[in-house]
């Protein structure tokens, strides 16, 4: 199994890379969403360590923005706990999907946390950055100040871009990314 891991800047369309690769597919933004929707364990023990902030099941998004943006280490205290259940539903992604030819890992913090391995195949998303904040500003939960944030858990993009054994240049056109997509299998399979 060939697992290939998708970097790039937050809101460069990596999840959009990633879907149109016609392979299973492990999003780890979902997988944290579901989390938080429907996880009472999980809610349990983030509220253990925020009660100032987590108030109720299901934990809402509101209120984790909220405690990140009222104190820098509330971030470190919720990665902690989701990203340990993360690499849990990562393993059992990878078993469900042994007899794929080929894993795409659309996990944010993929070279950050250490998910990826020596093998992985990595590409770059790269997009253009005023592209790119107009997709952000579109999104509903946009917050400029959590933005900045997240940013600062990530390494450089120039270090990720090296990283990586290929580049797609992203316009958000189907048609273009279709055909990029398609050479870079060529080269891998």
């Amino acid at each position: 199994m060939i697992r290939i891991g998708i970097l790039g800047d937050i809101g460069s369309g990596k999840t959009f890379i990633a879907n149109n690769f016609g392979y299973p597919v492990f999003n780890a933004d979902l997988e944290v969403s579901k989390l938080y929707r429907k996880d009472k364990i999980i809610f349990e023990k983030i509220r253990k360590i925020l009660p100032k902030y987590i108030h109720s099941f299901p934990i809402k998004k509101k209120e984790i923005s909220h405690a990140i943006l009222s104190n820098k280490s509330n971030l470190k205290k919720i990665v902690k706990i989701v990203h340990f259940e993360i690499r849990k539903k990562l393993k059992l992604f990878v078993r469900k999907n042994k007899k794929s030819k080929i894993v795409i890992l659309d996990i944010p913090l993929l070279l950050e946390n250490k998910i990826s391995k020596k093998k992985d195949i990595l590409i770059f998303v790269e997009s253009n950055k005023f592209e790119i904040l107009k997709r952000l500003k579109k999104r509903k939960n946009y917050n400029k100040a959590l933005l900045i944030k997240f940013k600062k858990l990530q390494l450089s993009l120039d270090y990720k871009k090296k990283k990586s054994h290929y580049i797609i240049k992203n316009d958000f056109l189907q048609k273009t990314v279709k055909k990029e997509i398609k050479n870079i299998l060529k080269k891998i399979l």
